[in-house]
């Protein structure tokens, strides 16, 4: 596995790069974990010096099929 920093996302922490092919072209999300209140942790959409909530940690298949919609909706934004 190859480890790197991209300047595009400088957060100092691991992030999970997810990538789909399809017709038109290739999409993809990054996917990084943030402390949430209440003493929680949540899978994000890591967004250039932000991030989107997906789903609390805890619920591995649950944030799987979040980030396998968000995908779809990428790659065929006409069909949702």
């Amino acid at each position: 596995m190859k480890f790197y920093r991209d300047d595009r996302f400088p957060f100092p922490e691991p992030l999970l790069w997810i990538y789909a092919s399809g017709v038109a072209e290739d999409v993809g999300v990054v996917v990084g974990v943030r402390p949430v209140p209440g003493n929680g942790w949540a899978y994000c959409e890591v967004l250039r010096r932000r991030s989107r909530f997906l789903l609390p940690c805890g619920d591995v298949n649950a944030a799987a099929e979040r980030v396998g919609r968000l995908l779809r909706h990428r790659m065929f934004p006409a069909t949702w």
